[in-house]
C-alpha cells in the first residue's frame, strides 16, 4: 500500500483481467486515490495452428478487465503495445535460444513493456505512478526507494523486477505486497469482482504449447549428435541445439540406456552433449560471472559483497560473494558451494535477506 494515505495521488493500474490487478486497483480505490486501469494488447503468434490468442491479452481478459473497471468505478484504457513487445520480448526470446542461452522472457517485458513502456505512457498522461498486481514490497527509506519479497513468499515475484532504477522505483506501487493470495480472492469476493475465483496461468504468455513447438516454427533447425561426456560415445540424434538447457531431462528422447541428463550444446560441432545422473559434477557452477548489471540503490554497493543470489525463478537463495569484472556493470559471483544447472541467459538476483540489492544476466 501507499505509505502516505493522506497524499491523493493519480495512479494508472494495470489491469489483466486477473484477480491480482483487479484487487490492486481497488485497494487504491479504497484508499482514495485517482484511479484508472489500463489494459494492455500484446503480441500474438498469428501461425500457431490454432491461431490462439496471447493469454495476457484475451479477448476473455480484456472483457473481466472492463467488468472489473465498472464494478470498481474507474476509466479504463487500452493500449497496443504489439509491435513493441515482438520486438523487445519475442525476437529477444528466439534470438537468445538461438545462440545457446536460456531467456528470461518475463523479466524482460516487465523493465521494456508491462511496466516500463507503460510507465511513460503515464507520466505523459499526467499520472503520479504506476501500480500492479505483482507480489513485491516497496519503501521509501532515507531518500531512497527500496524494494523487497513480498509477504506471501509463495507468489513473491521481486525476481522479475531487478532492472528498474531509483527515478523508475519511485513511480511504482504494489499494492499486494503484505496479502497472501488467499486474502486477495477474499478481497476480491468481498467487494464482488468476478475475478475472484478466476484462475491464473504461470505459462509464458505468447505460447499457446510447448516453447519447443513455438522454436521449430520460428527457428531453423540442425539436426546432430548426442554423445555421451563419459565416453564420446554417441547415444542418440538430436533435433536441433536451440531446444535443449542444462540440466533437462525431459524430451532429449533416447530410449534404452538412459536417463540422460543435458551437459553442455556444443554449437561448433552441433554436439549434445549428455551424462547419467542427475548430480554429476559437470552440471554444478560454482563461479560465473554475470553481465547488465543493475544496481537498485542510488549508490552501488562496495564490492567485494556478501549477499544471497537466486539464479532463477523459485530457486532458494544461495549465499555468495559478488566481485568487481572486467567490464562494466559486470561481476564475478562465487558461490558458497556448487548449484546445480547454473544457466547461461537466465537472471542472478542479489539479495541481503529479504531486500534486492540488483541483479544481471548470467554468462
Amino acid at each position: 500500500m501507499i505509505k502516505n494515505k493522506n497524499k491523493k495521488l493519480k495512479i494508472l493500474v494495470a489491469m489483466s483481467g486477473g484477480v491480482d490487478s483487479s484487487v490492486a486497483a481497488q485497494l487504491l480505490k479504497n484508499q482514495g486515490h485517482d484511479v484508472a486501469g489500463v489494459f494492455l494488447h500484446f503480441w500474438k503468434d498469428e501461425n500457431a495452428p490454432d491461431k490462439s490468442e496471447n493469454k495476457c491479452c484475451s479477448l476473455e481478459s480484456f472483457n473481466d478487465a472492463k467488468t472489473v473497471a465498472t464494478k470498481i468505478g474507474i476509466p479504463m484504457y487500452s493500449f497496443n503495445f504489439a509491435n513493441e513487445f515482438k520486438e523487445a520480448v519475442v525476437d529477444y526470446f528466439l534470438a537468445e535460444y538461438k545462440a545457446g542461452r536460456t531467456p528470461n522472457p518475463c523479466v524482460v517485458c516487465n523493465k521494456k513493456i508491462k511496466l516500463g513502456l507503460l510507465l511513460k505512457h503515464a507520466r505523459a498522461l499526467g499520472y503520479d505512478g504506476l501500480a500492479s498486481g505483482h507480489y513485491l514490497k516497496r519503501m521509501d527509506v532515507d531518500g531512497e526507494t527500496r524494494i523487497f519479497k513480498a509477504k506471501d513468499d509463495a507468489k513473491d515475484q521481486s525476481y522479475f523486477l531487478y532492472t528498474f532504477t531509483q527515478a523508475e522505483l519511485k513511480r511504482l506501487y504494489f499494492p499486494l505486497a503484505n496479502y497472501t493470495k488467499p486474502q486477495v480472492r477474499a478481497i476480491a469476493a468481498k467487494h464482488g469482482l468476478p475475478t475472484a475465483s478466476k484462475s491464473e496461468s504461470q505459462d509464458i504468455c505468447f505460447l499457446s504449447g510447448p516453447h519447443n513447438i513455438f522454436l521449430k516454427r520460428y527457428l531453423k533447425m540442425k539436426p546432430g549428435p548426442i554423445k555421451r561426456r563419459e565416453d564420446g560415445v554417441e547415444v542418440g540424434r538430436h533435433e536441433g541445439l536451440p531446444l535443449y538447457t542444462v540440466g533437462q531431462r525431459r524430451g532429449i528422447e533416447i530410449g534404452g540406456t538412459g536417463p540422460y541428463y543435458v551437459a553442455e550444446m556444443d554449437f561448433k560441432n552441433n554436439t549434445l552433449w549428455v551424462v547419467r545422473t542427475w548430480d554429476d559434477k559437470l552440471l554444478y557452477r560454482q563461479d560465473f560471472t554475470v553481465h547488465s548489471v543493475n544496481w537498485t540503490d542510488k549508490k552501488k554497493p562496495t564490492l567485494p559483497l556478501q549477499c544471497q543470489v537466486v539464479i532463477r525463478y523459485g530457486h532458494a537463495p544461495v549465499a555468495c560473494i559478488v566481485k568487481k569484472g572486467k567490464k562494466t556493470n559486470e561481476v564475478l559471483v562465487s558461490l558458497t558451494k556448487p548449484t546445480r544447472a547454473v544457466t547461461i541467459g537466465q537472471s542472478a538476483v542479489f539479495y541481503k535477506g529479504r531486500r534486492i540489492l540488483g541483479g544481471g544476466v548470467i554468462a
